[in-house]
């Protein structure tokens, strides 16, 4: 079973209500801003790393230079070996709204690429978004919060290789001083950077919403043959069995 609020209401899931709220508005909003940066030089950040408000966790050890980018692929597959999130990727775009569309809520299970931006493993920040919870239980993105920094992330891509991506830090992003650039803004210039998403904090009944997300920073640092990679987690299994 999943968790539920106090006085026995379940918790709702959070994406599929943003897109109505502030929440979806300034996600909006930064992902505006962060593709600009990506092809304006004039509106790139500092080269100094940026937080998402709190960090929810430390930071990986390492000069964090990491692999080089690769050519751009569609995602198809995310794995996380360390917390047990194994899913297919979904393309997503934006709403009627403008605002980036979830993964729908018959599909919970999957995570939501926003495909207008770069795809995981090439060079500039590619997003992925997924559901903490649903109506009724937990979705694809709610072990989320136990990832730490140093955990590896796997994304298959259609060209064959699988990107593997080193989780940097963990932050909160409160609703109330949510800030675009620094959620969205690359860490680093000229390095393939992910970003995984979903919801965190106190869930508002009034609103129908969570308060917070919870923002993982990872970058590329390792690339391999799907095969390989599906046989080097296999071998793993088997020792950890």
């Amino acid at each position: 079973m999943y968790d539920d609020v106090p006085g026995g209401e379940p918790r709702t899931g959070c994406a599929s209500r943003l897109a109505a709220t502030a929440v979806w508005a300034v996600m909006l909003l930064g992902l505006w801003l962060w593709g600009r940066e990506l092809t304006d030089p004039a509106a790139a950040p500092p080269p100094e790393p940026a937080r998402a408000g709190a960090p929810a966790s430390g930071r990986a050890p390492g000069d964090g230079a990491g692999h080089a980018p690769l050519p751009g692929a569609e995602p198809r597959r995310i794995d996380i070996d360390g917390v047990g999130v194994h899913a297919r990727i979904i393309e997503r775009g934006l709403d009627r709204e403008g605002a980036v569309e979830p993964p729908p809520m018959d599909s919970a299970d999957t995570v939501g690429w926003y495909a207008d931006g770069p795809a995981p493993g090439a060079e500039g920040v590619a997003l992925l978004v997924g559901h903490l919870d649903t109506d009724t239980g937990r979705a694809v993105f709610h072990r989320l919060p136990s990832v730490r920094p140093g955990d590896r992330i796997h994304v298959t891509r259609d060209d064959g290789r699988t990107a593997e991506f080193t989780v940097e830090d963990i932050a909160i992003a409160e609703r109330a001083d949510f800030d675009p650039r620094e959620v969205y803004g690359a860490r680093r210039p000229g390095r393939a950077e992910l970003r995984l998403i979903t919801c965190a904090g106190a869930f508002d009944r009034a609103s129908g919403t969570y308060t917070a997300n919870l923002v993982v920073s990872a970058h590329l640092t390792g690339v391999r043959s799907s095969a390989g990679a599906e046989a080097a987690r296999a071998g793993g299994a088997d020792r950890a069995g």
